[in-house]
């Protein structure tokens, strides 16, 4: 490790001894784990750059075996929002646990970039929430292998705009079903929520009355 300057984020904090806290940190070159001597007094200046829901610039320094050592930290954006609605911050929480542990197994610098996007639409309460969730999960899912195939069905035949699908958990995919309710409006939606990002999807109007259906879509193809 070094001592240079890194985004990053925080997945867990731990209190350890009288005044310090071991971290373990989301960075763009993956996750690292470091020890914050004296993170826990009154005087620290550690303490204000670690906080939850926040992209914060660190610096680490080589420790003992795998835990570094944090000798700096600076909050660079704060997302204060998240904490005034329960739900946000509930889900903000989840996804937290969610990418711990998916990037034990899973150490792309990708996890990085959604945590961060994800902040910021959670942040942002003109966004609406099932669509945030929705997007999520579909990515969720690509990172840990299982992309929600969107152009073509189960059985590998191209999607068609004026046939209904129906979601096979079993085969983690959409197949045709005159009694679906998946319409080509929702596959619309659904792909621009695959494709596009929170910001982009935030200027989409009218999509209240199909939300719903696709974050129970997204939802289960996450199996989370």
């Amino acid at each position: 490790m070094t001592n240079n300057k890194i985004p990053a984020i925080v997945l867990r904090r731990t209190n350890y001894g009288e005044a310090d806290r071991i971290l373990q940190l989301l960075t763009p070159n993956g996750r690292v784990s470091v020890m914050a001597r004296g993170v826990r007094k009154e005087k620290s200046r550690l303490s204000g750059g670690i906080e939850l829901f926040s992209i914060c610039e660190v610096s680490i320094i080589e420790g003992k075996g795998d835990l570094g050592v944090l000798t700096s930290a600076r909050l660079m954006r704060f997302f204060s929002h998240i904490m005034e609605d329960y739900d946000r911050m509930q889900f903000a929480y989840s996804v937290i646990k969610l990418i711990s542990v998916a990037s034990e197994s899973t150490d792309s610098s990708e996890w990085f970039d959604l945590l961060a996007e994800l902040f910021a639409g959670l942040d942002n309460n003109s966004i609406s929430f099932e669509l945030v969730e929705s997007w999520f999960y579909l990515r969720y899912a690509m990172l840990t292998g299982y992309e929600l195939s969107l152009w073509n069905d189960c059985d590998g035949n191209k999607i068609l705009e004026d046939s209904k699908y129906q979601y096979d958990a079993n085969e983690k995919g959409l197949r045709p079903n005159e009694n679906g309710e998946l319409s080509a409006a929702h596959i619309k939606l659904l792909r621009l929520i695959a494709t596009k990002p929170l910001k982009v999807l935030a200027q989409i109007g009218g999509v209240e009355p199909i939300i719903k259906d696709c974050l129970f879509v997204t939802r289960q193809h996450a199996a989370v």
